[in-house]
């Protein structure tokens, strides 16, 4: 498989929200916005590529009955390296997504690629695996905070589109659920996957 087919599986025919249903706490948590969702999903796919390399790495040298929590300590420290980055640099949007950055960790995204694919490949493909799911993860939050914020408060990524209020439930909780539902019925209807 070449390098492009592994990203675009990970955007496609494995996104992580929108086929595999993985990581929903943060995908529901931090996409009020179309800002927050970008954020969160480009925090967690430089998580996800730098774990994968390390995973494709030292996989071999983990004895079997500790290699979860040895992959598990490996994207925590990135996580760590991602958060105090985040906090350097992205004040706004670290005091924005708050709890869910360090929560990063603990996604069942990350721990299942770097099982199912980072332990088993090279390091280039496990790179190139950790970006494609990370742009479909990257992808997905985004689109789902932009609808979020476009039919709650008439506006994407700050810019307004109309005067106005829009409607509150899809900035709250019960809107996240909606709108995602919605949008995996759209993605799949595009890409030709039975839900």
């Amino acid at each position: 498989m070449n390098k492009l087919q592994i990203i675009t599986k990970g955007i496609i025919k494995e996104n992580p929200v929108f086929v595999l249903l993985l990581g929903m706490c943060p995908v529901l948590g931090t996409s009020s916005s179309a800002i927050n969702g970008l954020g969160m999903g480009v925090a967690t796919m430089m998580v996800l590529i730098m774990s994968n390399a390390v995973v494709s790495i030292v996989a071999g040298a983990i004895p079997n009955q500790v290699r979860i929590p040895a992959y598990i300590v490996v994207i925590a420290g990135f996580t760590t390296v991602v958060q105090l980055m985040m906090q350097a640099y992205t004040p706004g949007l670290y005091a924005t997504l708050g709890i869910f950055i360090p929560l990063i960790a603990v996604n069942c995204v990350l721990l299942a690629r770097a099982e199912a694919y980072a332990s088993k490949n090279s390091v280039l493909n496990s790179v190139f695996d950790g970006l494609g799911i990370g742009l479909g993860f990257t992808l997905a939050l985004t689109a789902l905070g932009a609808v979020r914020e476009l039919l709650g408060s008439m506006s994407v990524f700050g810019y307004k589109f109309a005067s106005g209020d829009g409607m509150l439930v899809f900035i709250l909780a019960p809107g996240a659920f909606i709108a995602l539902g919605y949008l995996i019925v759209i993605f799949n209807k595009l890409t030709k996957i039975k839900a």
